[in-house]
This record gives structure tokens, sequence and C-alpha cells, in this order.
């Protein structure tokens, strides 16, 4: 699904958006949370010039609007990234 989107010629925090929608749209769950993680090859070779330039965005819905829900979910997918 993230392949699907990130092809059309768009802002990073609308494909997450469009993405959590696509989700939640489709299997209904009681909460949807979506985190991206992205390389811009834009900020790599022109404009900020700055190498390994990562932009993170994230959207939330449902269950997950729950501050401690979130909160659980963003240090389980933080600790996987260590």
């Amino acid at each position: 699904m993230v392949d699907v989107f990130a092809r059309r010629l768009q802002v990073q925090e609308r494909m997450t958006h469009e993405i959590l929608h696509s989700i939640d749209d489709t299997l209904k769950p009681l909460g949807v949370a979506v985190v991206i993680e992205a390389a811009h090859m834009c900020m790599m070779m022109r404009g900020v010039q700055k190498q390994n330039s990562v932009t993170t965005t994230s959207a939330f819905t449902g269950a997950f609007r729950n501050i401690e829900t979130r909160n659980e979910f963003l240090s389980l997918i933080t600790a996987k990234l260590r």
C-alpha cells in the first residue's frame, strides 16, 4: 500500500494521512497508527543538501488518540529501531 501512495507526486504528510484513511476505510479497525520515516532525494541533492536527511510523519485515529495507547505504540516502534 505504501508503494502505491509513494509513487504519486505529493508531500509526505498527505501520504501519511492517505495511508491512514485507506487502512481505516478498508479494515474498519478500532484504531490506526501510521508512522512514516522517509529519506527525500530532493533534500539530499538540492536545496537543503543534507546527506542522510530523514523526515518522520505520523497520524493516528480511533484508539490511538488515547495518549497512553499512542505512547505505548511509539515506545514499541522506537525500541525496534534501536
